[in-house]
């Protein structure tokens, strides 16, 4: 029997799901026990490596969480917020790492979600990435030297295919420029711009969300004060590097107390 951390993943025919389990199955520190469909999906039932179009792997797909998440010691979750709270709940009754790459979660799925972390380790990002995260970073300590002459504008470009705007990446630093400034982002936040809006008011965050083509990922954040303008900026071209960094932080959370924790925390940055 292998001592190699066992690993599920939700929503296992999509397309981040593919790219954790191949991520996994390239891995030499994790292995696959576990994909999770929803009842009625043709891949529940098969062998995950055939659905997949190659060789078999011994693995079938399950449209029974927690019965696979019994045999995991962490589940890979980039799905949908109704499907995440659900399956939060179950990871917690399995003592499994949960690691959340899910966006669009609500203010209640949150409580719901933090609930669970009382008896499991939850790591949850809405960017899963290194450079990402370092932006976070900047972002807040950028924040925090500037006064209100700067206005803040998060700009975020994705594919056509992505169903929430703004991003859960645009959200983490819209937030970390609130924390910079000291205010609350509930507050300041700026979304919604048509028509006659008037002049921007002092001290908002506002959001742009550009959606088109196969862009994995841009971000943007713009400081624009008079005469002058800071522009933070990271752009991903490949999203391998979700998946990779989703599969560090299953790893880093096998020896973590229960909580909630998020990327900052597994790349030694808080």
């Amino acid at each position: 029997m292998s001592e190699l951390p066992g690993i599920v993943v939700t929503g296992a025919s999509g397309r981040m799901g593919q790219m954790l389990i191949r991520t996994v199955l390239d891995s030499d520190k994790a292995r696959i026990v576990g994909a999770v469909e929803r009842p009625g999906h043709d891949w529940v039932g098969r062998d995950l490596g055939e659905a997949m179009g190659g060789a078999a792997l011994g693995v079938t797909v399950t449209d029974e969480p927690l019965e696979a998440f019994a045999k995991a010691q962490a589940i890979l979750d980039f799905t949908a917020p109704v499907a995440t709270v659900e399956f939060a709940a179950l990871a917690a009754q399995a003592r499994a790492v949960h690691v959340i790459g899910t966006t669009g979660l609500t203010a209640e799925d949150l409580k719901k979600i933090n609930a669970a972390a009382r008896h499991a380790v939850v790591v949850r990002a809405g960017n899963m990435s290194l450079g990402v995260n370092l932006l976070v970073k900047l972002t807040r300590m950028v924040a925090a030297a500037l006064d209100e002459d700067f206005d803040i504008e998060v700009i975020e470009a994705h594919h056509n295919k992505k169903v929430d705007a703004p991003s859960g990446t645009a959200l983490m630093l819209g937030e970390a420029a609130a924390e910079g400034r000291g205010v609350s982002l509930d507050d300041v936040s700026d979304r919604g711009r048509d028509g006659i809006t008037g002049a921007r008011k002092r001290g908002d965050i506002g959001f742009t969300a550009i959606r088109g083509g196969d862009i994995v990922g841009e971000h943007d954040v713009m400081f624009a004060g008079p005469g002058e303008r800071i522009i933070l900026r990271h752009v991903a071209s490949d999203r391998a590097l979700f998946a990779k960094g989703a599969l560090k932080a299953a790893l880093w959370g096998q020896d973590k107390k229960p909580g909630e924790y998020d990327m900052l925390d597994v790349l030694g940055l808080n």
